[in-house]
């Protein structure tokens, strides 16, 4: 399969997920800039990447969604394509509306950088299909606007809908407050959408595709996906 990992002014862990791709998962991967107006024809997944694109001003992704390129992601995501979002990159799906609710400032106000484990609530996506049932995720999050919020109706529509993919959890897989590391309702890591191709979440599995960085479970991520193709 091939990757598509979108570049912002800001961007900073683009050339984590194109290594963790193309390294690690064994897939193609090209670069796409902000001010692309086309996605080419061969790419099967978009990669948002974490980072702070445009300095995070006014609030995180709030001004990478008006970038001539998120008009050609919405396009390529409503046509079925497969989108990844992951920390900044949740944040701007958010903001320009593939994924609902919000990220909201972390519940200490300080930035948190530190592995944390995932427990995974839907196993039947395109994104977690590879994840043995019960393994904890270990995982980085690296983010200052990570705690997920939504109205009650759209929680209870995750819900429904089976769209929470992560949770926060313990290492023993204990999904509790003191697992949570920024507030997130419901210890919320990860959401997918109803169709299932767009996924956004905090943790940088791009950073945990190798044993030498400390864990190579976000490679299950990549590796879900090469399968589903």
């Amino acid at each position: 399969m091939k990757f598509g990992v979108v570049v912002f002014p800001g961007s900073n862990c683009d050339s984590d997920a194109y290594w963790a791709a193309v390294q690690d998962a064994h897939c193609e991967a090209v670069y796409l800039w902000h001010k692309d107006n086309v996605i080419p024809n061969d790419i099967d997944c978009l990669i948002l990447p974490g980072g702070f694109s445009y300095g995070d001003y006014l609030r995180a992704g709030a001004i990478a969604r008006f970038s001539p390129i998120m008009k050609e992601v919405v396009h390529f995501s409503n046509k079925g394509g497969f989108v990844l979002g992951i920390c900044n990159g949740f944040q701007i799906l958010t903001e320009v509306g593939l994924l609902p609710g919000t990220l909201m400032k972390n519940k200490s106000l300080n930035f948190i950088c530190k592995y944390v484990y995932l427990k995974t609530e839907n196993s039947d996506t395109a994104f977690s299909s590879q994840i043995p049932d019960g393994k904890v995720l270990k995982i980085p999050i690296a983010h200052g606007e990570g705690n997920y919020y939504a109205d009650e109706k759209t929680i209870n529509e995750l819900i429904e809908h089976n769209e929470i993919v992560f949770k926060y959890c313990s290492q023993n897989g204990e999904i509790n407050e003191f697992a949570n590391p920024n507030g997130a309702m419901l210890n919320i890591a990860g959401i997918i959408n109803k169709n299932g191709n767009v996924l956004g979440m905090m943790p940088h599995p791009e950073r945990a595709s190798e044993n030498l960085l400390g864990s190579d479970d976000g490679l299950l991520i990549f590796n879900s996906l090469k399968r589903n193709f």
